[in-house]
């Protein structure tokens, strides 16, 4: 639901060929953080975990795509900066992967592959942050779409109620990654709050 949300954004630069002023980072960060945590959902990693594999493989695939279009339409500048991080991720996630097969066992491997994802799920839900730079720049929130930092808020939510519900032994880990997300989430929404009351507060003044 919360990738999904994306279509949005995608759906403009598509019609519009031009990534305008949206940031690529957030949907580069999303993909490692879906590569790192499908990998942690394997079972030869941890056990009974085989939804977390499965919606965060396609998550990855989908975030793929995003990324794709991104390069696809950004400036030659940003197409270079894309490329790059995008690079940089893969590589990231294919040492991480190889690292936990070869250097951990058992519980130890299952420790190492629940951090990775926990620090880069905290990146990933940070990113969205250098769009509030935007935000506060244009005094605008045009560039925060507002289901998008909704459909995050609730993802947050289900994965932060899951984590309670003990469904395995590290998922406690990632409270402090909802902490975060939720965090950087509730700032999007008042900001994008703070300029639909100021364009309330125009159309008012004109009566």
């Amino acid at each position: 639901f919360c990738l999904i949300e994306f279509r949005f954004t995608f759906k403009r630069i598509i019609e519009n060929k031009s990534t305008e002023q949206f940031s690529g980072i957030p949907y580069v960060m999303t993909f490692l953080n879906c590569l790192l945590s499908a990998w942690y959902g394997l079972p030869f990693i941890t056990s009974n975990n085989i939804l977390i594999a499965t919606v965060n493989g396609a998550g990855a695939a989908i975030e793929l795509i995003y990324v794709l279009i991104f390069f696809l339409y950004a400036p030659n500048k940003q197409k270079g900066k894309i490329l790059a991080m995008l690079i940089l991720v893969i590589l990231a996630f294919a040492a991480a992967a190889v690292i936990s097969v070869l250097a951990f066992h058992g519980k130890n491997r299952q420790l190492f592959c629940g951090t990775a994802a926990t620090i880069f799920s905290i990146v990933m839900y940070a990113s969205p942050m250098s769009i509030i730079r935007l935000v506060i720049k244009t005094k605008s929130v045009e560039y925060m779409p507002f289901f998008l930092s909704f459909a995050v808020v609730v993802s947050c939510s289900c994965w932060f109620t899951y984590a309670m519900l003990g469904m395995d032994p590290f998922v406690g880990i990632h409270y402090f990654k909802r902490c975060i997300g939720t965090l950087s989430d509730v700032f999007e929404m008042e900001a994008r709050l703070s300029g639909c009351i100021r364009k309330w507060d125009a159309i008012i003044r004109m009566f």
